[in-house]
C-alpha cells in the first residue's frame, strides 16, 4: 500500500489543479488503439458541453498495442493525464488507478470501447444534483449474448448474493457517476484483489440505476473472454461471499456423517448375516470419516487463509511506469 500511496503522489504532482474539476472522467483501456482517440474526442466533446472544468485520465492497462501513444497523440488543448501501467494488472486495478489519480469533485467511469451512449451523461448529473451519491448504468436487456452466458451470468449473481452484506446488482456497468466521497471512500479499501462491483455496492450511499442500450463496439474485439469472467468471477466469490468454502465443510460433514450410518450398516449386517471379508468393514469406515474430517478441516482453514494469503503478502494493485499530462495548474 506504501508504493501505490506514494506513486498517487507522484500522479498528482504531475497534475494538481487549485481549482477541482467538476468531473474527472476514469477511462480503463486494454488494447484498446482503434477506438481510444474516438472515444477521447467524443469524451471531450460531451464534457464541455455539460461541465466548466473536468479532467480526462486514461489508464493503459499494460497494452501491447499503440493504446499509450495514441492517448498521448490527443489535442494539446484536452486536459488530459495518461497512465500507463507496468503490465495487465486487470481492469479493476487498472480503475483504481484512475480512481486514485483523480481529483474531480464527481467522478466518471466508462470504457474505451464506445459501447456506453455518452447521451446519459446529463441524466447522471441530473440525479447528482437531486442528491444521489452514485448514479449507475443497468443493461436494459442482454439480447445480443449467447443463452448460455445469460444463464451463467444469472447463476452467479444469484450465486454471489447468497449472504452478502449489499446486494449487488446484476446487469450492472462500470459506467458510472460518483460522488467524491465515494471516490475517496473506495480507495480507502485495503484490500488487492477486488471485484469493484461488490465495493460499488459495499460502500454504500444513495444510488440511483438507469437504463441504458448498449451500442456496437467502435473496433475491435471484447478482452473479456470465459476465461477473463470466469478468473473475475471467482475474485467476486471469494471476495463478498463466504459459501464456497462452506460447501467443503458441508460436504465433509456428509461423508463423515455416510461414514457413520454406513458402519452402522455394516455392523448390523455383520450382526444378521455374518462377516463377508474379514477387515474390511474397519477399514472402509476409518477412510471414509477421516477423509470427511480432512475435508471439515480444510473447510474452515481455508475460510481464514483465503483472505490472508493475499493481504499479507502486501503487494500494490498496480505499479505505475509512465505518466502523460497535458493538465496544467489552473490560478
Amino acid at each position: 500500500m506504501k508504493l501505490a500511496a506514494m506513486q498517487m503522489q507522484d500522479v498528482r504532482k504531475v497534475a494538481s489543479p487549485i481549482r477541482v474539476p467538476d468531473l474527472s472522467f476514469v477511462i480503463p483501456a486494454f488494447n484498446e488503439e482503434e477506438n481510444i482517440a474516438e472515444t477521447i474526442r467524443r469524451v471531450d466533446t460531451e464534457a464541455r458541453s455539460l461541465v466548466r472544468s473536468y479532467e480526462i485520465i486514461v489508464v493503459d492497462d499494460g497494452s501491447s498495442d499503440g493504446t499509450f501513444q495514441h492517448a498521448k497523440a490527443a489535442d494539446r488543448d484536452v486536459p488530459i493525464q495518461v497512465i500507463r501501467l507496468s503490465r495487465n494488472f486487470g481492469k479493476e486495478q487498472a480503475i483504481m488507478a484512475g480512481l486514485e489519480a483523480s481529483t474531480g469533485a464527481g467522478v466518471v467511469i466508462l470504457d474505451a470501447d464506445l459501447q456506453e451512449p455518452l447521451c446519459h451523461l446529463a441524466s447522471m448529473i441530473q440525479h447528482r444534483a437531486e442528491g444521489f451519491e452514485v448514479v449507475y448504468a443497468v443493461r436494459a436487456h442482454r439480447d445480443d449474448e449467447p443463452y448460455l452466458k445469460r444463464l451463467f451470468t444469472r447463476v452467479f449473481y444469484k450465486l454471489l448474493n447468497l449472504g452478502t452484506e449489499a446486494s449487488i446488482p446484476e446487469d450492472a456497468r462500470d459506467f458510472r457517476l460518483m460522488d467524491r466521497r465515494v471516490v475517496d471512500a473506495l480507495c480507502k479499501l485495503p484490500e488487492r484483489n477486488r471485484f469493484m462491483k461488490g465495493l460499488y455496492g459495499w460502500v454504500g450511499f444513495r444510488t440511483k440505476a438507469i437504463e441504458i442500450e448498449l451500442e456496437q463496439r467502435g473496433g475491435g474485439k471484447s478482452k473479456f473472454g470465459f476465461r477473463g469472467l470466469l478468473k473475475l468471477g471467482l475474485t467476486g466469490m471469494t471476495s463478498f461471499t463466504n459459501w464456497p468454502l462452506r460447501v467443503w465443510t458441508l460436504i465433509g460433514m456428509s461423508i463423515a456423517t455416510l461414514s457413520i450410518v454406513y458402519g452402522l450398516w455394516i455392523v448390523a449386517k455383520t450382526m444378521l448375516f455374518g462377516i463377508d471379508v474379514p477387515g474390511w468393514s474397519t477399514l472402509a469406515v476409518a477412510v471414509f470419516l477421516l477423509g470427511g474430517v480432512q475435508l471439515i478441516s480444510i473447510g474452515v482453514l481455508g475460510e481464514y487463509l483465503a483472505r490472508v494469503f493475499t493481504e499479507v503478502k502486501g503487494r500494490p494493485g498496480f505499479i505505475i511506469a509512465e505518466i502523460h499530462s497535458h493538465i496544467e495548474a489552473e490560478g
